[in-house]
């Protein structure tokens, strides 16, 4: 007879499972075969209630942010995602409620980006709930973008908007600072939606390939991030602050409390891109952009040198207490 994990998966992650290589999860394992002339790319993130979404949180926005997380590595690496792997530990309290909401909102994202359901695991735990996935992707073979190949000379670019998420967890936190920080709803609801559920820049994976030079997905905080990536190609990045894109509502926030700009450099989730591009492939690179309909704005210049170094309007470096999010 079919234990009670089996009807688990068979009610609510068999209908996401559509790739052939999934065999309908009834075996232990999945397979799968890039195309030709293209290299797999792999990576992995866990997602923990409490650390990285509330509790309470909808159990569709869990399933999407899971997802994403990891789409958003893929789109840094110049990858079209293709499948994943889910690992699900559930603690008591979970009903069938909760997953079918769960299941469809992954259903939703999976169908989305084109990256179904391979196969995966779900255990039972004492602890809190946490979501693990494991995406795969394909990109032309030798075009992973790697954070190791930054130049001297290469203008540093990011996607869409930064701070966003991190002035969105403050306010989940703590609603009471909207009134503080003088925003209105909408402006309320895009710093918290921004947080809720990420917007991996996928669209812009085959322009990261073609064009840059070195890239990562910002997630732990920009100023952290691209200090990473700075220090994997021993090279360092001259950034304007002023030229780092800001969302209206980050703006406002800014405004009312200066020492926020701190946070929206350092705080992560943002799930952005951000490259560096040589000097002759910039003009291309937003072209691809804008035909991707993603915002692109070039904010700073890789130099020789070691790290990051982020310069204000009246040429001071500013320095920061914590540069990115760490669990440790």
């Amino acid at each position: 007879m079919d234990s009670n994990e089996d009807r688990l998966i068979a009610r609510y992650f068999k209908p996401i499972a559509r790739h052939p290589g999934a065999l309908r999860l009834n075996d232990d394992a999945a397979v799968m075969t890039p195309p030709p002339r293209h290299d797999l790319v792999v990576t992995v993130d866990a997602i923990v209630s409490g650390v990285h979404f509330f509790p309470d949180d909808p159990p569709a926005s869990i399933a999407r942010k899971a997802l994403r997380v990891n789409l958003s590595d893929l789109a840094a690496k110049g990858a079209k995602p293709v499948g994943f792997l889910l690992t699900l530990s559930l603690p008591k309290g979970i009903g069938d409620r909760w997953l079918k909401a769960f299941a469809k909102g992954l259903g939703s994202d999976a169908r989305a980006y084109g990256c179904s359901l391979l196969g995966g695991d779900t255990v039972h735990t004492p602890g809190p709930l946490s979501v693990s996935i494991s995406a795969f992707g394909t990109v032309p073979t030798g075009k992973m973008v790697r954070r190791d190949r930054a130049a001297a000379g290469d203008s540093v670019v990011v996607t869409g908007t930064i701070g966003d998420a991190a002035l969105g967890l403050q306010l989940r936190r703590r609603p009471a600072l909207a009134a503080r920080w003088r925003l209105n709803p909408a402006m309320r609801r895009h710093l918290t939606g921004r947080y809720l559920v990420p917007e991996p820049r996928n669209a812009m994976a085959n322009a990261v390939h073609r064009y840059a030079s070195a890239a990562m997905d910002v997630s732990d905080g920009l100023a952290g991030d691209l200090g990473k990536l700075c220090r994997a190609s021993g090279v360092a990045a001259h950034v304007e602050v002023d030229r780092v894109p800001l969302s209206k509502a980050a703006r406002v926030a800014i405004s009312s409390r200066s020492q926020l700009l701190e946070t929206a450099l350092t705080g992560g989730d943002d799930y952005e891109i951000v490259a560096t591009v040589p000097a002759e492939k910039v003009r291309a690179f937003r072209a691809a952009a804008k035909a991707a309909g993603v915002a692109l704005t070039q904010i700073g210049t890789v130099v020789a040198g070691r790290g990051a170094r982020f310069i204000d309007a009246n040429g001071r470096e500013l320095t920061f207490d914590r540069a990115s999010f760490s669990h440790f």
